[in-house]
């Protein structure tokens, strides 16, 4: 069935939204810009996403999308045929890749703008702190890990991955990126086998 006409709008909206901000950030953004840069105008980004708040999380979600390895990379992690230690070295390759730095420029300043204006970007910053550590808890729950145990492995882990995102951007020497993650999979992959070895049995 086709979709209602104000569905394709909304999607062709949304689209060269995320095109815009992928290609030049959200720094000094307004709705006036964004409607110019879209062939739009206030009144109907307005209509279809409320505020430049939402409209910002809605783009960022679509272009978060448009990364495929990111997607690949959590996807991983549910792989039990593999060693975790290995799942977790193929996970940061994949996240690391160069074809996702612009994602990530755009996440961390998105990340700065929301942290200094607190109330506006509330799904934003949801969405950063639940999503990446909630996937990871997921795959370390099948190992075995009590949830407890599980959440805090995962912050652990995602905050590690968060700081060697901005090593990468501001040092650009991914290959060192690269075996501080190997290095930290060894113990991580050794403390999740403890975890999961502790959990009293029944």
């Amino acid at each position: 069935m086709p979709q209602p006409p104000e569905e394709n709008e909304r999607e062709r909206l949304l689209r060269l939204s995320a095109d815009h901000i992928l290609a030049h950030g959200i720094a000094g953004l307004s709705l006036r810009g964004i409607g110019q840069a879209v062939g739009s105008n206030n009144r109907m980004l307005l209509y279809y996403f409320g505020s430049k708040e939402e409209l910002i999380a809605a783009s960022l979600t679509e272009a978060g999308s448009r990364f495929p390895l990111l997607e690949r990379a959590f996807r991983l992690l549910d792989d039990r045929d593999q060693p975790l230690r290995t799942r977790l070295e193929t996970a940061w390759e994949l996240i690391s890749a160069d074809e996702n730095l612009p994602l990530h420029r755009v996440f961390f300043e998105a990340l700065g703008l929301a942290g200094y204006q607190r109330g506006r970007f509330d799904a934003f910053l949801d969405s950063v702190a639940t999503n990446w550590r909630g996937l990871v808890a997921t795959a370390l729950g099948a190992e075995g890990v009590p949830a407890d145990a599980a959440d805090d492995l995962a912050r652990e882990l995602v905050s590690l991955w968060r700081g060697l995102q901005l090593d990468l951007l501001s040092a650009g020497d991914r290959a060192a990126t690269l075996r501080v993650n190997a290095a930290a999979a060894v113990s991580f992959a050794a403390r999740t086998e403890a975890a999961a070895s502790s959990r009293s049995p029944g």
